[in-house]
């Protein structure tokens, strides 16, 4: 009876829709599906032509960079694009300059000037972090990289690419930065204490420490109003419906768990493969999602939009939900918005990206564009989507 109450109350909540309009797309590859978008917003194909293209970032001369990590495969012809000169009338980005190549899975990057006026540019790659110092204007970084931290990189077998080969850079408002770390394995006692870890350390690499430990794969990490947000993925040997993918809020020092618990509905558990009866780790202290996912859902990136924009967005997140690898699950392949309150409902946002039987895109990161407008990235088709607040698509 528990168990069933919980299954209903996921469904409740994930029924929530806002009221949708329906969009055609059509891609310069003669691709063409319908997205569905909360009422009152268009979108438009801002860049296509992209391979795996993922996370964003601004620069402190206001162009948006973006990683391409090519395909699903561990490799090294991973690019950063900049998106420059959008076109209000086109909604298009006029520009595509390839500003780093040859790159090993770069997932994530960030931006971050230090006291003296120094811009510096991190990247993410399977291997380590690095940094360049940054030069407005440029097209290419002008020296060479500093390595500011190193990671694992075995384990990269898995049919789709690699436990888990993403790494995620942000930088906190306490000018430290952040790296996720993710696991090594499905779900596995590490060998490596840095594994499915967010890691803190100051701008030159050094104190270094573990900020949260226990999240299995946090591909989606930002700072807002003095918080850390993560999206986590959780493991895939507990069936179709356990464990919850999750959203938190990180706390500080804090184990959320992995692979000795897991979260179901509200609730945390015990893993019985790892942890029988609470015997190795006490699931007691693992604090609750601000928001669980459907299982297998995959979210990603997130994005935060505050009280300055539109009623339809102020106060909230979007959330990226890449999808689940079993089409049959139709979980995920959707972006969703959550309220920033722990009792806010989440709802359908944008979806489409999956018919039921074609998989039509992925979505990947949300960001931040203009008041009341975002771009959002589909690593599955290679396109950057330009959303916006637009009077006419309103019913």
């Amino acid at each position: 009876m528990k168990r069933a109450l919980v299954v209903f109350i996921i469904v409740v909540v994930f029924a929530a829709v806002t009221s949708a309009a329906t969009h055609h797309i059509t891609l310069a590859n003669g691709k063409s599906f319908d997205l569905r978008l909360a009422d009152g917003f268009g979108i438009a194909v801002a860049a296509q032509g992209l391979k795996r293209v993922r996370f964003m970032a601004r620069s402190p001369d206001d162009r948006i960079f973006v990683t391409d990590m090519y395909n699903l495969t561990d490799n090294k012809r991973g690019v950063v694009y900049i998106l420059e000169d959008f076109d209000p009338a086109t909604r298009q980005f006029k520009k595509l300059t390839k500003y780093l190549t040859g790159l090993r899975n770069p997932n994530s990057v960030a931006f971050y000037t230090d006291p003296s006026g120094t811009d510096w540019f991190y990247l993410a790659l399977t291997d380590r972090l690095v940094r360049y110092r940054y030069e407005a204007g440029s097209e290419a970084p002008s020296g060479e990289p500093e390595v500011l931290a190193t990671f694992p990189d075995y384990g990269l077998g898995y049919k789709y690419g690699g436990w888990h080969l993403t790494r995620t850079v942000v930088v906190g408002g306490n000018r430290k930065i952040y790296v996720a770390v993710g696991s090594s394995c499905n779900a596995c006692e590490e060998k490596e204490e840095v594994r499915a870890s967010i890691l803190e350390m100051d701008p030159d690499g050094k104190n270094q420490r573990y900020y949260a430990r226990g999240l299995r794969n946090a591909v989606g990490l930002k700072w807002v109003n003095d918080r850390l947000w993560a999206t986590n993925m959780g493991s895939d040997h507990l069936g179709d419906n356990r464990p919850a993918d999750t959203f938190y809020s990180i706390e500080a020092e804090t184990n959320y768990g992995w692979p000795y618990c897991f979260q179901a509905g509200a609730k945390v558990f015990f893993d019985p493969k790892f942890n029988l009866r609470n015997r190795k780790f006490d699931c007691r202290t693992v604090p609750a999602a601000h928001t669980p996912f459907p299982a297998h859902s995959s979210p990603l990136g997130l994005e935060y939009f505050d009280s300055s924009n539109d009623p339809a967005l102020a106060n909230s997140f979007l959330v990226a939900l890449h999808g689940s690898t079993k089409r049959t699950l139709r979980r995920g392949y959707k972006v969703v918005k959550i309220g920033e309150s722990a009792s806010g409902a989440v709802e359908d946002f944008i979806t489409g990206f999956f018919d039921g039987t074609k998989i039509n895109g992925r979505p990947a990161d949300v960001f931040s564009f203009g008041k009341n407008a975002f771009i959002l990235t589909d690593d599955h088709a290679g396109v950057v989507y330009y959303v916006y607040r637009d009077a006419k698509a309103a019913r």
